[in-house]
């Protein structure tokens, strides 16, 4: 059996008047993060862990921001498009891990939905999927709710 790992980044503004949609769950927040499409920080770096472990192009390069096609586009719809290309190349997800660092929305209480929506986007049970938020503690550009800087590693096997 073999083994790959990738890893993935992702960060966003948050801006007010927009969706919180992180992980695929919309959060009871006044504001979301500011993207090309939804800017699911989340979903985009679960995309690039995935493509990167497999070898393939990342997200940014599939779906370019400069595509219209890709305007205000379902990050769920993106993360599909992902799994088929990785499967499609012969690999099975094994599991993801993802740390979520923000003071804008409060992860917590959101996580459990988080896990059960990204396990059935990857076609995988929720305890392959875990979510961590991090709070920034005030320090750096994040600080003060402005913005959602997102770190995903997973394990794929052929």
């Amino acid at each position: 059996m073999t083994h790959r790992v990738g890893i993935g980044f992702d960060i966003h503004r948050l801006v007010e008047g927009r969706a919180c949609v992180l992980g695929g769950v919309q959060l009871p927040h006044p504001s979301g993060p500011l993207g090309h499409s939804d800017g699911d920080a989340v979903l985009h770096a679960v995309c690039d862990a995935l493509l990167g472990a497999a070898g393939l192009d990342d997200l940014g390069t599939l779906f370019s921001d400069k595509d219209p096609r890709w305007k205000d586009a379902d990050s769920a719809h993106l993360l599909g498009e992902c799994v088929a290309r990785v499967r499609a190349e012969g690999w099975r997800i094994a599991n993801v891990d993802i740390v979520i660092a923000t003071e804008g929305p409060r992860i917590a209480p959101q996580r459990a939905a988080m896990r059960a929506r990204i396990g059935a986007l990857l076609g995988i049970d929720a305890q392959a999927v875990n979510v961590k938020g991090k709070s920034l503690e005030g320090l750096g550009a994040l600080a003060g709710g402005t913005g959602v800087a997102v770190q995903a590693v997973c394990m794929i096997v052929r």
